[in-house]
């Protein structure tokens, strides 16, 4: 009897122990597994020709595939309230502010086609911007929800205008416009979930929107980007070569694909075929229907985060939840739009998919973050 009585008492422990939202952590692996998986179909010719080993790029995915889980699982079970503390709060912004100066530090900051966004350590580099972006969501998450209130006055918003727009400067400076508009989009976004007045929202937001032409204008490359995506077929070889060849591939791909590791494009036709324009080369191989379910996969994971954030049990929770699910869908969003050719081209990877272990590693850890916070309202009753 007692021993039925300790069974009864151990199985409903376990039957109460929050287990959260699983479908957040599952989603992402799923994601980021396929990603692995799509980096060597896109990768495996060119690597082979650059590198003489088809698996490189796949090897260092892997390899940041497995330490996003890490991170991914050990940020699941970390008490993230402890973020909305001031020292930490601090640290979350001024860590990536930092690291994004060193960019510029002749001999830390790592160069690649015209920009300088890595900083390197040893064979190690890492991309401050990435980082920026959840060290943002942080310290506004945490400033906001102090000051509730204070929100209602421009004044009160001014700290989170000065760190976002600290963070968009020095990014726009390597040059990198693509994440300062993620970023500027983040600042908005987080800005309107804080509580921010409507008029005082369209009075940030105007001089934001009338930015981005003029960043446009004084930069000539941009000007040719522009102008390409307006007609690419102006100038086939040139500014055009990418969107043609990233169209060519959708085009091939049709409505079920030619088959995994059968793209034609990959074979160095589309440039950043494993990175940026990653989603060229699955739409080929995998056609219309495969792009369809990939798409239905992230807006799972993007709705799961918005049901998180919802039914957060404290307001620090919903910014800090919000804020993540933002920047997996802003990124998602602009990548899908500049590959398909609706947007400008602009250097910006598909999170979860595309090559890129500080991309890859930081974005997993954020989910960890973000089921830690469906964890907490489980175990409040919000779930």
């Amino acid at each position: 009897m007692a021993g039925r009585k300790t069974t009864a008492k151990a199985s409903l422990k376990k039957k109460n122990k929050p287990l959260g939202d699983l479908s957040i952590p599952i989603l992402t692996a799923i994601l980021a597994g396929f990603g692995v998986l799509s980096v060597y179909s896109a990768s495996s010719y060119s690597a082979k020709v650059q590198y003489g080993d088809s698996f490189y790029f796949m090897k260092k995915q892997l390899i940041g595939f497995i330490l996003g889980c890490a991170g991914m699982i050990a940020l699941s079970f970390f008490d993230y309230q402890k973020l909305k503390g001031k020292k930490a709060r601090w640290i979350a912004l001024l860590v990536p502010i930092v690291m994004l100066l060193l960019v510029f530090v002749p001999g830390v900051g790592k160069s690649n086609y015209g920009a300088t966004r890595w900083i390197g350590i040893g064979p190690i580099t890492v991309q401050p911007s990435e980082l920026a972006k959840y060290g943002f969501i942080i310290f506004s998450g945490a400033y906001m929800s102090e000051r509730m209130g204070s929100l209602r006055t421009f004044k009160g918003v001014l700290p989170v205008l000065l760190a976002g727009g600290v963070i968009c400067v020095l990014i726009i400076l390597e040059p990198n416009m693509s994440v300062t508009m993620c970023v500027g989009a983040l600042m908005l976004v987080m800005l309107f979930l804080g509580g921010m007045k409507i008029k005082h929202f369209f009075i940030i937001a105007l001089p934001v929107l009338i930015a981005v032409p003029v960043l446009i204008a004084i930069e000539p490359y941009r000007l040719l980007r522009l102008s390409a995506f307006l007609d690419p077929f102006a100038s086939p070889k040139d500014e055009g070569y990418q969107l043609i060849q990233s169209l060519y591939a959708l085009g091939n791909g049709g409505w079920f694909g030619t088959g995994l590791f059968r793209s034609r494009q990959k074979y160095r036709f589309l440039p950043f075929a494993e990175s940026d324009f990653i989603l060229a080369i699955i739409g080929e191989e995998w056609g219309f229907a495969g792009i369809l379910v990939l798409f239905f996969l992230s807006a799972l994971l993007i709705y799961r985060g918005i049901k998180t954030a919802a039914r957060a049990n404290d307001f620090f929770s919903f910014l800090l939840s919000a804020g993540i699910t933002a920047v997996y869908a802003i990124q998602t969003v602009i990548n899908a739009l500049v590959v398909s050719g609706a947007i400008p081209p602009t250097g910006i990877p598909l999170p979860l998919i595309s090559s890129g272990n500080t991309s890859l590693i930081i974005t997993m850890c954020s989910m960890g973050l973000l089921y830690a916070v469906s964890r907490k309202n489980q175990r409040e009753g919000r779930l």
